[in-house]
């Protein structure tokens, strides 16, 4: 006999509740070895000014379980409130989003019946930091974070599916014709793994034309690998292009906690009303399962879920006159898919499962040689008719401790020296000072600001220059 595990469950806002408790009813009339602890995170929380949306005794529940069943979830309007989805994943470490698109055609309305492709996103860094300001009247900043084991964790464990599942292809996605030293070094990494999967072939497509191609030619691809903001975005693409984002599950899987979740959102406008489709969650609840090592359970609901789907009982989201047979709300739906927990699909692929290893394998880097040389110190600065040439004459003027001023950006773009007059400038200025040969100590830097204040200038941010065993660790300006 299985022996039972525990895991945590939150029904959610909004139709999270009904689709939740369809998966519940499903899952236990398949007699999974499960047992489950129901917690509350969400909505209801941040009402009660929890802005996390998460009470402690609900992070008790999950560290205790570390596996958590997740119906969606309303972040209220406002400002104050973070993402409980960005939070669990953060929190707990799951660096791994795992995002299944394929297409059920003829049951299931798609242009592109072949197709059959895993999304893999990085869970952690990105933009998703949320590490945002605002400097200035006119302008706000995001950093955009991407570290080497982050990138080597989502880039072996995308290697390690796509060979736990027989894929045969592996392709990166990134934007390292512009960022090059964020997706630089996510497309570097990639490079450096590839060869350790010879049975796997590798690529990597810049993120726009390879939105554009999954949208287009979607049967081409089988594993995506790629940063936080990108995979996001084309998740939804991949899903919606599949047939339906109603019918998608995400996996969050980290090294010894793991979340399952419906790609969609709450949609409080169709709550209440027994006609969400639960589909995007029994997906998850089918991941969680062979994620737990129970891949005979995981078949069993989903070769039902596919037999329901081939009989035409389908909800209002996916109805079609020409191949449904009867449109169903969340209840009977689940009643459908309980009913053929023992029958096989005729004519779609029987699903079998096993479960791809998360294998941590960091490589030994040296630590280099880092060297200070220079700052980029950014300005609040809204004078004379915003003139970069003005700007930049009084900082001339301004002694630097031996530090020199090598240029003057706006909004990235050089401006000074000899910049060009149809540039459009912002309140923020970025002003780089570096020495020319040589590293600078960090009271030169101070020295640098205080003379920079004195003068009457807003220091409203810097950025120390570094090089690494010689190598720039800044990018150039847009013009230098």
């Amino acid at each position: 006999m299985t022996e039972k595990q525990r895991i945590a469950v939150a029904y959610g806002d909004g139709i999270g509740p009904e689709i939740t408790e369809a998966t519940m009813r499903i899952l236990k009339a398949a007699d999974t070895p499960l047992e489950f602890d129901r917690i509350e995170i969400g909505e209801a929380v941040y009402r009660k000014g929890v802005s996390s949306g998460i009470p402690r005794e609900a992070w008790d529940v999950i560290r205790r379980n570390r596996v958590l069943l997740k119906g969606p979830i309303t972040t209220p309007q406002g400002g104050g409130y973070k993402s409980v989805n960005v939070t669990l994943r953060k929190t707990l470490g799951l660096f791994a989003n795992v995002r299944q698109c394929r297409s059920y055609t003829p049951y299931v309305a798609s242009n592109h019946p072949g197709m059959n492709m895993v999304i893999i996103r990085e869970n952690e860094e990105d933009l998703y930091a949320g590490i945002e300001y605002r400097q200035s009247q006119e302008t706000y900043q995001g950093l955009k974070l991407v570290s080497r084991p982050g990138t080597e964790n989502i880039i072996r464990y995308a290697f390690e599916y796509a060979r736990a599942y027989g894929r045969h292809k592996v392709t990166c996605m990134t934007k390292d014709n512009i960022m090059k030293m964020t997706d630089g070094l996510f497309h570097k990494i990639f490079d450096a793994i590839a060869p350790e999967y010879p049975e796997l072939r590798s690529e990597h497509q810049i993120i726009d034309i390879g939105a554009a191609r999954v949208a287009a030619t979607p049967e081409d691809m089988d594993v995506v690998v790629t940063l936080n903001l990108y995979g996001d975005i084309l998740s939804d693409i991949a899903a919606q292009v599949a047939g339906s984002v109603g019918l998608a599950g995400s996996a969050n899987i980290g090294e010894d906690a793991a979340m399952f979740e419906a790609v969609h959102g709450s949609a409080p406008d169709i709550a209440g009303k027994d006609v969400a489709n639960p589909s995007g969650l029994l997906i998850a609840a089918i991941q969680m399962l062979v994620h737990l090592g129970l891949g005979s359970y995981a078949e069993r609901i989903r070769n039902a879920w596919l037999c329901t789907l081939e009989d035409g009982i389908h909800t209002a989201d996916i109805y079609r006159k020409e191949v449904s047979e009867r449109k169903v709300g969340t209840t009977a739906f689940a009643d459908a898919v309980i009913e053929r927990l023992d029958h096989t699909p005729q004519s779609t692929k029987r699903a079998t499962y096993q479960r791809a290893p998360v294998i941590l394998k960091l490589a030994s880097v040296p630590r280099q040689r880092k060297e200070l040389i220079g700052v980029d110190v950014f300005l609040d600065w809204d004078e004379a008719n915003r003139d970069p040439n003005v700007l930049g004459q009084q900082l001339e003027a301004i002694g630097s401790g031996g530090l020199q001023l090598d240029m003057i950006t706006n909004r990235g773009v050089v401006v000074y020296p000899e910049g060009l007059p149809e540039t459009f400038c912002s309140d923020h200025w970025r002003c780089r000072y570096i020495v020319d040969g040589g590293a600078i100590t960090f009271p030169q830097v101070l020295r640098l600001l205080e003379q920079i204040h004195n003068a009457g200038l807003e220091v409203i941010k810097t950025e120390h220059l570094y090089t690494f065993d010689g190598e720039l660790g800044f990018t150039l300006g847009q013009g230098e």
